[in-house]
């Protein structure tokens, strides 16, 4: 996933076709992109999974449209309370603690969902969802910035989004698979396996992030754990050069 090198002059100092920055840039993508785009399709799957599962639960609840409907709805209205002060959180205590709250809780939150088995229990499960959610996307946004300089900023959030693209590929028969093949499993219904299978790799996946990322690059050990005896001193100088200049440009 290495990604082309531009120069602009919106990366300020850094030199990007420089190749020592290449390979730092290059280090960065492997290690920061492919762990959030898995966890931003993890969290679109949880956020539209209630939208396969309720054509079973519709089987086995006493839930109708409308039930369905308010649900969707109070989704985005704790996504939108909470979506600024989780993000002013992740500038006081950093990145990975702010993801790791945002994503253990919101996987809390959707294996919780196989519980709603009431409509008050369905809206409060699925308000708290939208909320834990809530600073996850704006988070990661602005979790770039302290990582790329302006002028390949752009390609890396087009690559993030399109985790949207390939959760929607595959939520149809994913869904679909767990609702039909797991229905009467330990005497769980399909839908309460559903929200279950998709909603534990999220605080899976938050445990994941807090250990293998780091808050700055300047704390990025691992930028240069490969670098051999003979140019290490010359590489700790490119990350100090190069943590410098994205601290000025971001």
């Amino acid at each position: 996933m290495h990604l082309s090198t531009t120069n602009d002059a919106s990366a300020g100092a850094v030199n990007l076709r420089d190749p020592a920055y290449k390979a730092v840039f290059s280090k960065i993508d492997w290690r920061v992109i492919p762990l959030l785009l898995v966890a931003y399709i993890v969290a679109y799957l949880d956020r539209i999974n209630v939208g396969y599962a309720q054509l079973q639960m519709k089987q086995t609840l006493p839930f109708d449209d409308a039930v369905y409907g308010l649900g969707a709805g109070i989704f985005f209205i704790g996504y939108f309370l909470f979506e600024v002060p989780s993000n002013l959180f992740l500038e006081k205590i950093g990145a990975r603690k702010t993801l790791l709250r945002i994503m253990v809780l919101w996987g809390i939150a959707a294996v919780a969902m196989m519980f709603a088995t009431t409509p008050w229990r369905f809206y409060v499960v699925r308000f708290l969802l939208g909320a834990f959610e809530a600073g996850f996307f704006p988070g990661v946004i602005l979790y770039f910035t302290y990582w790329y300089p302006s002028a390949r900023r752009g390609q890396v959030i087009a690559i993030f989004m399109t985790a949207t693209t390939i959760a929607s590929v595959f939520a149809g028969p994913l869904c679909g698979a767990i609702l039909k093949y797991f229905d009467g499993f330990t005497g769980l219904h399909g839908w309460q396996w559903l929200f279950l299978v998709q909603g534990l790799p999220a605080i899976l996946l938050g445990v994941l992030v807090y250990l293998l990322l780091e808050d700055k690059p300047a704390q990025a050990k691992w930028l240069f754990w490969r670098t051999s005896p003979r140019r290490r001193s010359g590489s700790r100088r490119t990350r100090r050069r190069c943590c410098r200049k994205l601290s000025n440009t971001t």
